[in-house]
């Protein structure tokens, strides 16, 4: 089986934040896991690079809507890998790549006769002299009256509805009332594949909560997309027009294939067989705020163009900052990069997943409850194994563990089993906490075993064997933590000489001599940590 697994491709008219980074690590963590099962399992990844925003942040900037999404791609990617994220490629939408993809789906749509073009009303900023994209508008939602919703969904109810059905609608470029004029758009027959969409739910999610949302939906009149847009507009011409281009939510996930296609290139892999492959699963990862687009639109187009389905869209829920939803308005909005001048990504990484489920709740990251966690879970039980043992090893084995002190840590392969059924379920917050309440074992058995006593009364066969028998059980848990701290894990596995990282050596652990103790990771200081609020 081969996986090629995605995250929501992050816009370029932005840094990324840490809402950004809680998809990132928990697609990481997957793809980490599926690798450790043997499976061979791909992480792809691209800018967003399309749209007004773009091309308006570019002109603030002075500086081409090219330059710009250039820029911001580099961004991204490094930020990616400051993450630690083991990623296949990280691509752009605007892309020679990208460019043949969409033609060719917005072609083969075309000629199944699912495009067409009629004229329609929208918004107009009559100061700035522009059609008013969806997210330049803002008034009350249409069904539920929340106040400040942009011109495409509700962030409240979720209803998805036309710019013109906004109540009070005033354009975000000039703070005025938009007036209405008549443009030619062009459209996707979305309702033509309402059956489809209908019979493919449980195919596309296993999540309860999305399935009902889709069901919603689908129960519901599904309007036909409108996916042009009209000049100014920074993205790709519409065949056959000058002024019309293609919406950005038409083109943005063929920036999943595209990158896949610029790994295939740039590894002599040929793109049309491994897309056609039956054991090639095409899957993703997405915030609950893109369902719409990911699980209707998106499969929609794909089969309507008659191109391969995606497998199954993994959604989650939103991150708040202290109970509250990040936003720069808020001063609660954290750059990814910035969060790492506090504390290592992994910390960022265990707590993100230490908290995640399968479901699409939101979760909170609090200050205190991070600094918290950290040093109790990873540094106060997980290295507190080792720190406790290593150096009876050294001063008695001579740095050898007793290669068959494993009996310990067979008593626990079942937990273990269970905790990789986890992570495959996505389930990583009760992987943590089993993996955790195994280290809290150990730790209280080298407590009860009291190995510096035996040392001191010459039982040293007895001392080795306690300390061979937590390693090995330590050498196991790296081994489960890998996902998620893949930083930790690697520097546990140089002090460990542990090779051939994956699950089968978990029940058949593969260590012997084992290195000299240094410190492997440092407690977090909450003093430090508070400054990251204070930089905001």
């Amino acid at each position: 089986m081969k996986y090629l697994v995605t995250s929501a491709l992050p816009y370029a008219n932005a840094e990324l934040h840490l809402g950004h980074v809680l998809e990132i690590v928990q697609t990481d963590a997957w793809v980490r896991h599926k690798k450790l099962q043997g499976q061979d399992a791909l992480y792809f990844c691209a800018s967003d690079t399309h749209g007004t925003p773009i091309m308006l942040k570019a002109k603030e900037q002075n500086l081409a809507p090219e330059d710009l999404v250039n820029d911001m791609k580099i961004k991204h990617e490094q930020t990616f890998k400051k993450f630690n994220v083991d990623l296949s490629n990280f691509h752009s939408t605007h892309s020679d790549e990208s460019k043949d993809l969409v033609y060719d789906l917005y072609n083969k749509i075309s000629t199944n006769k699912h495009i067409y073009s009629k004229d329609i009303q929208q918004l107009f900023d009559d100061q700035e002299n522009i059609f008013l994209a969806d997210r330049f508008v803002k008034g009350g939602c249409p069904k539920c009256q929340a106040d400040d919703q942009y011109g495409d969904a509700c962030e409240r109810c979720g209803t998805t509805y036309d710019a013109l059905d906004l109540l009070d609608p005033i354009s975000t470029l000039s703070n005025t009332k938009p007036s209405v004029k008549t443009s030619k758009h062009y459209f996707f027959s979305l309702s033509a594949f309402k059956d489809f969409l209908q019979t493919n739910i449980d195919n596309f999610s296993k999540q309860d909560p999305v399935k009902h949302k889709l069901s919603e939906w689908l129960d519901g009149d599904l309007n036909d997309w409108d996916i042009s847009r009209d000049k100014p507009y920074f993205g790709f011409l519409i065949p056959g027009e000058e002024d019309k281009y293609i919406y950005v939510w038409l083109d943005a996930p063929v920036g999943y294939l595209s990158s896949i296609k610029n790994w295939c290139e740039q590894n002599d892999i040929d793109y049309d067989q491994l897309m056609n492959a039956e054991d090639t699963k095409l899957i993703h990862f997405i915030g609950k705020d893109i369902m719409y687009f990911h699980l209707l639109f998106w499969p929609a187009t794909l089969h309507a163009a008659q191109l391969k389905q995606l497998e199954e869209v993994h959604v989650h829920g939103f991150m708040t900052i202290e109970g509250e939803k990040m936003s720069k308005s808020r001063g609660n909005f954290v750059l990814a990069d910035e969060a790492l001048n506090y504390a290592e990504a992994d910390f960022y990484r265990y707590y993100i997943c230490s908290k995640l489920s399968n479901d699409i709740s939101d979760i909170d990251f609090s200050l205190e409850d991070f600094v918290q966690k950290v040093n109790s879970d990873l540094v106060g039980k997980f290295i507190n194994i080792v720190s406790r043992t290593i150096k009876f090893v050294h001063k008695i084995g001579n740095g050898k563990i007793i290669s068959d002190s494993s009996k310990l840590n067979q008593s626990f392969a079942g937990r273990y089993e269970q905790i990789i059924a986890f992570i495959d379920n996505r389930e990583y917050s009760k992987a943590i906490k089993e993996i955790m309440s195994i280290a809290d074992e150990i730790n209280a058995y080298i407590s009860e075993q009291e190995p510096w006593n035996l040392a001191k009364e010459g039982k040293n066969d007895e001392c080795l064997d306690v300390c061979s028998e937590a390693v090995q059980v330590f050498q196991s848990l790296n081994t489960l933590l890998h996902p998620f701290t893949p930083e930790i894990s690697k520097r546990v596995q140089e002090l460990l000489n542990q090779t051939d990282l994956k699950y089968s050596n978990i029940f058949k652990p593969n260590i012997d001599e084992i290195n000299e103790y240094s410190h492997i990771i440092k407690r977090l200081d909450i003093k430090e940590v508070n400054k990251l609020v204070d930089s905001l």
